[in-house]
């Protein structure tokens, strides 16, 4: 058996001289993408439609991906029209699996894409779980869910992964019709079982639900612990409802734009050292840095082994092999390739 393996070793190391500057390793990465730990990626794995305008994506992440606490989002990087664009998703499944529930939003670029191109076997890139709308360690005796439209996701996520934890939950959503309540069916499950007092809202009938009504619907309103997912609007009235009524146990979770102007070259951050740099579009980020005195990690210099990546935290590059461009906006961790990456306007690097 040593012998055996003596072989094998001594043959794997011809392999890899032959092959320099690549390893054999790297060009598993292009036939087994889950096994690089430095480019986090997932392949759906399913499908699941929801409503007529949400669908749910079963993920199976790459090595290293962190387990998410329920809450939490993760952001997708998907390639669209040659642009790689990022949103955040909450997290909507128990632990032990990986799910996103992705709703169509008007002119939303990322969430029409996936909602209509979305297959099993497809690769997504993906960031690891972030976000802070998530329970205490000690769980509250009395909670309170107050969410409309896509704002259920996160919700979802803790339902699924803690309600067992909580001993009294009440859940206020509203939809625009009883077809568009995303998890519909689950929730109204859960209420006729008694697990928690789902109040259901139809803002085409019915219209929406205004602050001072919300304490009507839940009379120990000031007793619970609350966590508010919605548009900007609803959170806006809640929080000045609550602050004006010295509530203070309120968590709230916003969704945020992304938008992020692209170009040919720009300014490059080092965030770490502060070296500014302007950078044209044609030289790799990786040459740039160099020739500013700024050490950086490298490899192959050819976009095959990835020893080169390091986080983008805003801003924009191109692909200088495709053209493809990649976004970042403020709060993300997005991995990009410096040494086939060149500014495509001012970009932050975490180095």
């Amino acid at each position: 058996m040593a012998v055996t393996h003596t072989l094998r070793s001594g043959a794997w190391r011809v392999v890899e001289l032959l092959t320099t500057p690549v390893v054999p390793a790297d060009y598993l990465d292009v036939i087994a993408p889950l096994r690089n730990a430095s480019v986090l990626r997932a392949r759906i794995e399913a499908v699941r439609p929801e409503t007529r305008d949400a669908v749910t994506l079963v993920l199976r992440p790459g090595r290293n991906f962190r387990r998410p606490e329920p809450g939490q989002y993760i952001r997708i990087g998907v390639d669209v029209d040659g642009v790689r664009l990022w949103r955040a998703y909450s997290v909507t499944s128990a632990p032990g699996r990986l799910s996103v529930t992705v709703n169509a939003v008007k002119d939303g670029v990322v969430s029409n894409y996936l909602i209509r191109h979305a297959r099993r076997g497809m690769l997504v890139h993906l960031d690891q779980p972030a976000g802070d709308f998530t329970l205490p360690a000690a769980r509250p005796a009395k909670v309170l869910f107050v969410t409309a439209g896509s704002g259920i996701t996160p919700v979802m996520g803790i339902l699924r992964s803690a309600l067992h934890e909580l001993d009294d939950v009440v859940l206020v959503h509203s939809a625009r019709e009883r077809e568009a309540v995303v998890f519909g069916d689950e929730l109204r499950t859960l209420a006729a079982a008694g697990r928690i007092r789902f109040v259901e809202r139809h803002t085409a009938t019915a219209g929406r639900i205004a602050p001072p009504e919300l304490a009507t619907l839940v009379p120990d309103l000031a007793e619970r612990h609350t966590w508010a997912c919605g548009p900007n609007e609803m959170l806006d009235d809640l929080g000045a409802h609550f602050a004006e009524a010295g509530i203070t146990q309120l968590h709230v979770e916003r969704f945020r734009p992304t938008v992020i102007a692209t170009g040919d070259g720009g300014k490059v951050t080092f965030g770490r050292t502060g070296t500014v740099v302007d950078a044209d579009g044609s030289t790799p980020l990786l040459e740039a840095g160099e020739a500013a005195g700024v050490l950086m990690p490298s490899g192959c210099r050819m976009g095959i082994c990835f020893s080169c990546v390091l986080p983008m935290t805003e801003g924009a590059v191109r692909d200088l092999r495709d053209g493809s461009i990649t976004t970042a906006v403020e709060g993300d961790n997005v991995l990009v390739q410096t040494c086939i990456s060149a500014a495509a306007g001012n970009c932050h690097l975490d180095h």
